[in-house]
């Protein structure tokens, strides 16, 4: 697949060239007002781009207005797509390569976390997982406790720089495109999932298992990003 491997602009993410591509085919009158775009399948193969990319770029013409996603019918388009004409602008990083950087990075801090372990450390992640627990039974959002969570393991790498790092990625999950997609595919299931596996990380860190801890959490970000990013 070619992901439009030939960018004009580097400062415009791939999902955005892709918004652009399908608005465009909508304005010439290839798909109109009311009308339902092809099946994602079709129309990923169509424009020679991945599911997960197309899927971003239909999240950001849904913010914008042009279309209108409908779970288990498909995608329409509005109005709205036959009067734009400027190109939307940035709606945060793209969430697949978001995820991509989180575990590259993520894998490589918690390395050092193990080899700078501390019994206040892992007290502080530990609880970070018991209040992202209450969080779920009590219904809360848990966002704020599964930050907490990673950023606690960044504070016990000892390192300001990689803290620094985690949590402004992490942060990018409140960018619109990305909050967008959070609110349609997250819920108790998912955010139960989410914290059998920082158990699971936990006791690596409790062990002072680096490989075994590193492979936890590469783990719980591919599956997270498989939740989250790629339904």
């Amino acid at each position: 697949m070619t992901e439009f491997s030939k960018v004009p602009d580097p400062t415009r993410r791939l999902y955005q060239l892709i918004a652009d591509k399908v608005r465009t085919l909508i304005q010439q009158g290839d798909y109109k007002e009311g009308s339902r775009l092809p099946p994602e399948r079709d129309l990923a193969q169509q424009l020679g781009v991945s599911r997960p990319s197309l899927r971003e770029a239909l999240i950001a013409l849904e913010i914008e207005g042009s279309v209108e996603i409908r779970m288990g019918s498909g995608v329409y388009v509005c109005s709205r797509a036959l009067r734009r004409s400027a190109a939307p602008s940035p709606m945060g990083e793209s969430p697949a390569e978001l995820m991509q950087a989180r575990a590259a990075l993520e894998g490589a801090v918690i390395v050092l976390a193990c080899v700078n372990a501390t019994p206040q450390g892992l007290a502080r992640i530990a609880e970070s997982v018991e209040a992202m627990r209450a969080d779920i039974v009590a219904g809360r959002d848990v966002l704020e406790h599964d930050r907490e969570f990673h950023v606690r393991i960044a504070e016990m790498s000892g390192n300001s720089v990689l803290l620094s790092l985690v949590g402004t990625l992490f942060d990018e999950r409140r960018s619109p495109l990305a909050s967008h997609m959070r609110n349609r595919l997250e819920g108790q299931p998912t955010w139960s999932a989410a914290l059998a596996e920082h158990e699971l990380i936990l006791r690596c860190l409790q062990s002072r298992d680096p490989l075994a801890a590193e492979s936890a959490i590469r783990s719980h970000i591919r599956a997270a990003a498989d939740r989250w990013v790629t339904p």
